[in-house]
């Protein structure tokens, strides 16, 4: 560390340098982030990764240019740093009277350490000190300000907006040539027709959180993910619980919808669960419902997240349509009806695929005691679970009673 002998001329207070309750940043920094997350009353609610980020790394910057303009040198002119954490607060929802209360709120305890020591003969610095200090204040204000104004227009701007009104109508029945011209996007000749279940980040549901600011920076993730795979093309209409996407089949290829979902996914930190519908624009609105009706079916069949084709599950979904066919299948489960482990467990069972072990781990029992489990829902049933026709009509029941009306 420099020592006082080689520090530049500057203010002082008490004969010392006023910079030096600030100079060790790292220590001073740490015990500031700490007031706000016990004492800034929304900063509680703020996800770890914001506190331990950028508002950590905010708070050196203003330190150091603290220390800077109290030493007697400029204010250092690069606010880079700052500026970029401003405008990641506003893509994440971070309120912007949060991020200028705590800056105001670290100002005014830096400023109670420096003149903690202070006596009545240090009047005139004092007084030059505060100037200094409002003069800073006022220079990470406006930065912070037009950083977050300026991305907030950007993500809220006419492109959304112009997108918000094709994806509409597209999805409604009522889109036109001209209206897409008026937006400044071009309609496909086909799109990958998407239905998308995203389920709450463990956050959301986390008491010292936010669960709205949680559930928020999940849709901007996504949102963010979306458009790099993807660019300008993809239209959506989303929320935090999901929605609708509508792909150009010339932009990805059905091959790359599944790492798409998987990606969509690792942005999110959920796993999110997709249905896919290939239509032209004319049909979009029909094969909408139709992807979601599938996500609906794949939900409740509790199948593993991923992405669903209707090709794929076509005889699944016609299974779930209301007929004859569906209630005299539903009936073969009716011997169970006084057994619900062995229904869950066939449920489950199923859902892993027929893997004994992985069904035992989900489930918290012994491999023996699935075995035995199936052995007496074939005993029950008549159709033994290990056999590939009994199977076949099992799984089929077990489809159409998920969806029969008693239940």
């Amino acid at each position: 560390m420099t020592t006082d002998e080689t520090l530049p001329a500057g203010l002082t207070v008490s004969g010392r340098p006023m910079s030096t309750p600030l100079r060790d940043v790292r220590a001073v920094s740490r015990q500031l982030v700490g007031h706000f997350v016990d004492h800034v009353i929304p900063c509680r609610t703020l996800p770890g990764d914001i506190i331990s980020g950028d508002v950590t790394a905010v708070t050196r910057v203003c330190l150091e240019f603290a220390v800077s303009m109290l030493d007697g040198r400029d204010i250092p002119a690069k606010t880079g740093r700052v500026a970029e954490a401003a405008a990641g607060w506003a893509r994440e929802g971070v309120p912007i009277d949060t991020v200028l209360h705590s800056i105001h709120e670290g100002f005014r305890i830096g400023l109670d350490r420096v003149i903690a020591s202070a006596t009545e003969r240090d009047y005139d610095q004092l007084v030059a000190g505060a100037k200094l200090v409002v003069s800073l204040l006022d220079t990470i204000s406006a930065t912070v300000a037009r950083a977050y104004v300026r991305e907030h227009r950007a993500v809220v701007g006419e492109h959304h907006t112009a997108v918000h009104t094709l994806t509409s109508a597209l999805l409604g029945g009522h889109s036109t040539s001209t209206m897409a011209r008026e937006c400044g996007l071009e309609i496909a000749e086909a799109y990958h027709v998407l239905a998308l279940a995203v389920p709450k980040h463990p956050d959301e549901a986390h008491p010292r959180l936010d669960g709205a600011v949680v559930a928020r920076r999940k849709l901007r993730r996504l949102q963010a993910e979306l458009a790099t795979r993807c660019g300008e093309t993809a239209l959506a209409l989303l929320s935090v619980d999901g929605g609708t996407i509508l792909i150009p089949t010339t932009t990805l290829d059905d091959g790359e919808l599944d790492a798409l979902i998987a990606r969509l996914a690792e942005a999110a930190r959920v796993p999110v669960t997709a249905a896919l519908v290939v239509a032209a624009p004319r049909e979009l609105p029909a094969a909408a419902d139709r992807a979601h009706e599938l996500l609906d079916m794949v939900q409740r069949l509790d199948c593993v997240a991923g992405l669903y084709r209707f090709t794929d599950m076509a005889l699944e979904y016609q299974l779930t349509r209301p007929g004859p066919g569906r209630e005299t299948l539903g009936a073969l489960l009716d011997p169970l009806d006084a057994h619900p482990e062995l229904l869950h467990t066939l449920q489950c069972h199923i859902s892993n695929n027929l893997n004994r072990q992985r069904t035992a781990r989900i489930m918290h029992i012994h491999t023996n005691t699935v075995d035995y489990r199936l052995k007496r829902i074939g005993q029950l049933t008549g159709l033994d679970p290990t056999l590939t026709a009994d199977l076949w009509q099992l799984r089929s029941a077990l489809i159409a009673r998920t969806f029969a009306e008693h239940h």
